[in-house]
């Protein structure tokens, strides 16, 4: 079955038809990996379809783009205006959004000057590790390849180029029959997974591993660190063992795909009792409470179409 696309697309300050958003062969990005993006859910709520957090992605877009030089010819207002713009031109509640910023058609070699083009996509997303994946949780492995490591690559930033590893980590589990990959740092101790956050529950208190361990200190890690401590539960950030992912109570993935999808085995060692734990339950019912109107919004994280 084909994909099926969106009707329309936000390009360069106009909104089009989804066909006509085209790049030049010869884009600086496409050659170098000079992009950085965002991945924003928005959700239909009892009051309306919202975006979720979607000032903080766009910060983070900003703050990527200032690492690697890139000048966003828009201002955060008018990111977010064509945000809501895309999604209601395609008619959408529930939907994925991806706003991406990347040196264009322009001069030649690494540090050519180039200039930025932007464009904000919109398309329903259901769960991204599979449906089943936030009920009966998935099967992990650990990944023979590596996070870049510190002063390297930016893992802070949220450029397109760092996903080459998450595209090694996520195939490589592909491929060996898992439904996604846990990196390890260069130190050897844990990273993150391809392209989500992991927790790990130790006696009822919830560990996760720090910014230097080459992770994106994702915005729905830190949406779930703050419900975590909002229901009195303790939130550890600390360097992990690989060996812990074998010794933990329950573990759990998180990004904005990947909202928050339980682990119930790694190398085929089952986590806990082999589902989802009352932490990683409780977490998901906070989480998904924000969009059914359960979990009071109270940090203005919901922001209107």
């Amino acid at each position: 079955m084909s994909q099926q696309y969106p009707e329309w697309i936000w390009q360069n300050g106009a909104i089009k038809p989804w066909p006509e958003a085209t790049v030049h062969v010869m884009a600086h990005a496409l050659h170098y990996g000079s992009s950085v993006f965002e991945g924003i859910r928005s959700y239909a709520t009892p009051d309306g379809a919202a975006i979720f957090r979607l000032t903080d992605h766009l910060k983070r877009l900003y703050m990527s783009a200032k690492i690697y030089d890139i000048v966003i010819p828009y201002s955060i207002d008018e990111l977010a205006a064509a945000c809501r713009d895309v999604i209601k031109k395609n008619g959408l509640a529930a939907a994925y959004l991806r706003p991406v910023a990347f040196r264009g058609l322009g001069g030649f070699g690494l540090s050519a000057d180039c200039p930025t083009d932007t464009a904000v996509a919109a398309w329903p997303m259901g769960p991204y590790l599979g449906p089943e994946a936030l009920k009966q949780g998935i099967d992990a492995c650990v990944s023979s390849w590596q996070r870049f490591a510190p002063n390297t690559i930016p893992a802070g930033a949220k450029a397109g180029g760092n996903y080459l590893s998450g595209q090694l980590i996520a195939r490589e589990a592909r491929r060996l029959g898992f439904g996604e990959g846990i990196a390890l740092a260069s130190s050897g101790l844990l990273s993150e997974g391809a392209g989500e956050n992991l927790f790990l529950v130790f006696d009822g208190a919830l560990h996760t591993t720090p910014a230097s361990a080459s992770i994106l200190a994702g915005i729905t890690r830190h949406t779930l660190i703050t419900l975590a401590r909002e229901e009195g539960i303790d939130v550890i950030e600390r360097d992990l063992p690989r060996e812990y992912l074998y010794l933990a109570d329950e573990i759990l993935m998180c990004g904005t795909a990947a909202e928050v999808t339980p682990i119930r085995s790694v190398d085929g060692k089952k986590v806990g009792s082999g589902s989802a734990g009352p932490i990683t339950r409780l977490l998901q019912d906070r989480f998904f409470g924000l969009f059914d109107g359960s979990t009071a919004d109270r940090w203005g994280w919901l922001e209107p179409l």
